[in-house]
């Protein structure tokens, strides 16, 4: 078993190198590979990853800066593992949450696997407001694909690589998050939720996304419920 290690990174220049450090660091039952998708960073991101020098990483550049989900397709074109993780590299995630991630995928029960942020787990008390709009968004995704996810817009993910090959994705922006649930549910993939850690930022801390994320989030939800 073969685990791909997907870290998008833009302008986190502040947090890349520990980040880098926490995923090489983590223990499990499986080889890993670890790509590395820099989107344009223009803080020293760029020049940071140019530094690495380490067999187990795989650097990729965008010239320009195109959205997280363009970096994850990009990723996801270099992907050689049986299951992927998604792994942002601000450090709100801890890579100590591997193996609950990828339990339910190794034991056969699970082909996607959301970490979520509101299921027991030890996580910063920060955001109201940002608390509501993802409770928001997920409300909507339960209605309409008829599912019960308590964090849809959650940055952890595992999902058996096979995944990449059946659904195409196409959103560039944070509104991966909302097209990824749309299309494993109308797929009837087996899904499961597990309880992560979650370290949350402030937006004086490097915190990108924006409400204006939410709305595309919904409209994509909607989307995607009509189109395939």
């Amino acid at each position: 078993m073969k685990l791909s290690v997907i870290m998008p990174a833009y302008n986190e220049a502040a947090t890349i190198k520990k980040a880098i450090e926490k995923v090489l660091a983590v223990e499990i039952p499986a080889e890993k590979e670890f790509i590395i998708v820099d989107d344009g960073s223009t803080d020293g991101t760029r020049e940071i990853l140019k530094q690495v020098s380490d067999s187990r990483i795989k650097l990729l550049f965008h010239e320009k800066n195109q959205g997280k989900g363009a970096a994850l397709h990009t990723g996801f074109k270099n992907v050689t593992g049986d299951i992927v993780i998604i792994q942002d590299a601000d450090l709100e995630y801890d890579p100590s949450d591997y193996i609950h991630l990828i339990n339910p995928i190794l034991c056969g029960h699970a082909d996607v696997v959301y970490g979520s942020r509101f299921l027991s787990g030890p996580h910063r008390v920060l955001l109201f407001w940002h608390y509501v709009g993802n409770k928001l968004i997920t409300l909507a995704a339960n209605m309409l694909y008829n599912v019960n996810f308590t964090d849809i817009e959650t940055g952890y993910k595992a999902f058996r690589s096979k995944i990449l090959k059946e659904i195409t994705f196409s959103s560039n922006c944070f509104g991966f998050e909302a097209e990824f649930t749309a299309k494993v549910a109308k797929k009837q993939y087996h899904l499961y939720e597990v309880p992560i850690q979650y370290m949350g930022r402030g937006y004086d801390e490097g915190k990108k996304i924006t409400w204006r994320d939410g709305v595309t989030a919904l409209r994509i939800l909607l989307k995607f419920k009509v189109c395939k």
